[in-house]
C-alpha cells in the first residue's frame, strides 16, 4: 500500500520556489530555477549537536524528476526509522543510484527544449547510445570513475577524434548533472582525465567544404537556369544570397518582405542563433517571386504538400549534374574569395553577408546594426557577376 502525504503529483510539479511540506518531515525543495529535489529533515536519537540541542538534520533524496513522491516517501520512512534506532542516515542509508543510462536519457529530456532543433538533440543522446552505453549505460551512476570513462574514450579516441570529444563533453555534463542531484561526489573524472593528459594529443586537420572556384561560378549557373526542378531554384537562391541549405530549404513566404527587398530568417534556422536579414536583388526575385503561384506554405516545396524539400535535394543535383569538387556549402567560400579579390568591400561587409559573427562581445555591444543596405551593394555585385553568363 502506497504511503499517503499531502503532496500530489500535480503539485510536484507545479509549486513554486519554497520549501513545501508533504508531512512527517519530508519536504519538497524548488529552487528559483525551477529545479525540484527531495530531503527529509530527522533527529537522531541519542545524538547531539555542538550546542548540545539534538541532532536535528536535513538529508537529500534526489531530484524530484527521478525520484517519484512513492519513492521519497519510502526513503523518508526508512531514515525516520533509522534516526529513531539512532543511527545516522549519512552512514546508514542504503541509496537507490539510477544508472547512467537513466540519468542521460533524463538530462536528454530535460534539455529538449534547448536544442536549436531537433537533430541536434537526437545527435547529443545518440552519441551517447552509441559509445557508452554499450559499456557503462546500466553501471549505477556513482559507480562510475576514469576506467571506466577510458573504456568510452580510448577506443575512438584518435580514429574519431571529434566524435570522442564530443563524448567526452557530453558524460562530463550527465556525470555532473548526477553529482548536483546528490548521486555522486569528488571530481568529475572527465575533469580529472582532461587535466592529467591521460589520452594522447590529437592534431586535428580542419575539413573545409569542397567550393567552386568563384570564376568558374557564372557558367555554372547559366546552366542552372537551364534547369526547371524546385531543387535548381533552391540551388540558385543560394548560390546568390550565400545562405546555409537549411536556411533556404526552411524558406516560408512569411519570412519575406517584397516591398522592402529583405528575407528575414528566424534565429532558429540561424548557427548564430540570431535573426539574419538577407537582402533581395533582382536576381533572387525572378527566382523566388514566380513560385508563389504554387501557394504553399515553404518557397522550395518538397514532394510532399506543405513540405520542404529534402536536405540533400541540392546536392543530388550537383551529382546529376556532374560537378565535381564542389558541395552546396562550398558556395559560400566561392563568394568570399570573389570579395576579397575583386572588391574594395570591407572586411566586415563580407563576413555579415554570409552571416558570421564579427568582432569581441565588447565590439558587438556597441556595433548593433546589420549593415543591411552596405550588404546590399555587395549582394547585387555579387548577383550580377553570377548572373553574368546567362544571356
Amino acid at each position: 500500500m502506497a504511503l499517503s502525504g499531502k503532496l500530489t503529483k500535480k503539485l510536484v510539479e507545479n509549486l513554486g520556489a519554497g520549501r513545501h511540506g508533504d508531512g512527517s518531515g519530508l519536504y519538497l525543495v524548488v529552487d528559483p530555477s525551477g529545479a525540484r529535489r527531495w530531503i527529509v529533515r530527522v533527529v537522531v536519537k541519542g545524538q547531539k549537536n555542538k550546542k548540545g540541542a539534538p541532532l536535528r538534520t536535513d538529508f537529500g533524496l534526489g531530484g524530484a524528476d527521478i525520484v517519484t513522491i512513492n519513492q521519497a516517501r519510502e526513503r523518508a520512512l526508512e531514515y525516520r526509522r533509522m534516526a529513531k534506532q539512532g543511527m545516522n542516515p549519512r552512514f546508514n542509508a542504503r541509496q537507490e543510484v539510477p544508472t547512467f543510462e537513466e540519468v542521460a536519457q533524463q538530462v536528454h529530456i530535460d534539455r529538449m527544449p534547448t536544442w536549436k532543433n531537433a537533430k541536434h538533440g537526437q545527435q547529443w543522446i545518440n552519441t551517447l547510445r552509441d559509445y557508452a552505453f554499450p559499456k557503462i549505460g546500466r553501471m549505477p551512476i556513482d559507480s562510475i570513475h576514469q576506467p571506466e570513462v577510458m573504456m568510452c574514450l580510448a577506443p575512438i579516441w584518435t580514429e574519431k577524434h571529434e566524435t570522442a570529444r564530443r563524448l567526452a563533453q557530453r558524460i562530463k555534463i550527465v556525470l555532473d548533472v548526477a553529482r548536483s542531484k546528490g548521486f555522486r561526489s569528488g571530481e568529475n573524472p572527465v575533469t580529472a582525465i582532461k587535466d592529467a593528459r591521460v589520452l594522447p594529443k590529437v592534431t586535428a586537420k580542419p575539413k573545409h567544404h569542397k567550393a567552386m572556384h568563384w570564376k568558374d561560378v557564372p557558367a555554372f549557373f547559366s546552366d542552372l537556369k537551364t534547369r526547371s526542378a524546385i531543387a535548381a531554384k533552391a540551388l540558385m537562391l543560394t548560390c546568390l544570397s550565400c545562405s546555409r541549405t537549411g536556411e533556404v530549404l526552411g524558406m516560408r513566404w512569411a519570412e519575406v518582405d517584397f516591398d522592402e527587398r529583405v528575407w528575414t530568417c528566424p534565429a532558429e534556422r540561424m548557427k548564430t542563433g540570431d535573426d539574419h536579414r538577407v537582402p533581395l536583388t533582382a536576381e533572387m526575385l525572378a527566382i523566388v517571386e514566380p513560385l508563389k503561384a504554387m501557394g504553399s506554405e515553404y518557397v522550395f516545396e518538397g514532394q510532399n504538400r506543405n513540405q520542404p524539400l529534402s536536405n540533400m535535394s541540392m546536392l543530388m543535383l550537383l551529382r546529376r549534374m556532374n560537378i565535381e569538387g564542389a558541395t552546396v556549402h562550398g558556395f559560400r567560400s566561392a563568394f568570399r574569395d570573389w570579395a576579397s579579390e575583386v572588391t574594395n568591400a570591407p572586411r566586415e561587409i563580407a563576413e555579415k553577408s554570409l552571416a558570421y559573427t564579427v568582432g569581441s562581445d565588447v565590439e558587438r555591444a556597441y556595433a548593433r546594426s546589420d549593415l543591411l543596405e552596405k550588404r546590399r551593394e555587395l549582394m547585387c555585385m555579387w548577383s550580377q557577376f553570377v548572373a553574368s553568363r546567362c544571356n
